[in-house]
């Protein structure tokens, strides 16, 4: 089953490129947008009752919140690690560029216990994780214990050929597993690159697979997803993902798909070496 709602494509002449919101989704908590700025242009949004992370991608800007301002730079998603701008609710935020700028905004509801914070690389948690064809970098870019109310967000960096969320794993609810929303933001290194997505659910029928490319947004609204980059090219992803956790219960960990979860014992188990049937040769 393959839900086109859930697969968004960016629309590359319009400066939000792509976004949901809880409405689009339908879903409770998460919204999420991705802006791309031109020089001297300018993009204000009011939090209300969310707090928010600003995430950005490529570029220059100067974020003012209040009477705070805060300078922004990134060469590329590819180049170097993220700064990531906490801003919480009934706040107003006012980007403008200093040249091309592309960012991430997202937000979910929150209570205000948190003040305007900017997360620095050094700060953030960098972990290798999986092994043989699941090996990939998971940047804790705002996760426990960096404080948020609601927000997790992550960066993932995938090798060409490689498989992330491996094994896959869900957090929707079902199967004991905490409920959070999620986007996943993929880029890619190369023009050709391209991914797979699939979320599916092993109780119902429910299963949607897609090619993502770069600039897509997928949505998970249930269901274990893991997602591959093919040869073409190096993957990256960002997440946000917001729900029923709060604080530091932010941290819980989501749960795997008992068929799979198996390779977390040995990465390369059952592996083929190559050449097979070298006695018939």
């Amino acid at each position: 089953m393959t839900n086109i709602q859930h697969h968004l494509k960016s629309n590359g002449d319009a400066s939000v490129r792509v976004q949901v919101t809880p409405a689009s989704a339908g879903w409770k908590f998460l919204h999420f947008k991705i802006v791309a700025l031109k020089p001297g242009e300018t993009y204000s949004q009011e939090t209300n009752g969310d707090e928010m992370a600003l995430t950005p991608l490529r570029g220059r800007a100067r974020v003012n919140v209040k009477n705070q301002a805060f300078e922004l730079a990134r060469r590329d998603v590819f180049a170097e690690p993220a700064h990531v701008l906490y801003v919480p609710p009934r706040q107003s935020l006012t980007v403008r560029a200093a040249s091309e700028f592309e960012f991430a905004l997202g937000g979910a509801p929150a209570a205000g216990k948190y003040p305007v914070r900017l997360f620095a690389p050094n700060e953030m948690k960098q972990e290798l994780r999986g092994g043989g064809a699941c090996y990939r970098q998971v940047n804790h870019i705002l996760q426990h214990p960096l404080p948020a109310e609601r927000l997790i967000l992550f960066e993932v960096y995938v090798p060409a050929g490689a498989w992330s969320g491996w094994p896959p794993h869900c957090h929707d609810g079902h199967t004991n597993s905490p409920y959070l929303e999620e986007t996943y933001y993929y880029r890619f290194d190369r023009s050709a690159g391209f991914g797979i997505h699939r979320n599916y659910r092993r109780d119902i029928a429910f299963d949607e697979l897609f090619a993502v490319r770069d600039g897509d947004l997928v949505l998970v609204t249930q269901g274990f997803h893991p997602s591959g980059a093919t040869p073409a090219a190096n993957m990256y992803f960002l997440n946000y993902l917001a729900g029923e956790l709060l604080d530091d219960a932010r941290g819980a960990p989501p749960v795997d798909d008992p068929d799979l979860a198996w390779i977390k014992q040995d990465w390369t188990r059952g592996v083929w070496q190559l050449p097979m049937f070298t006695e018939s040769l």
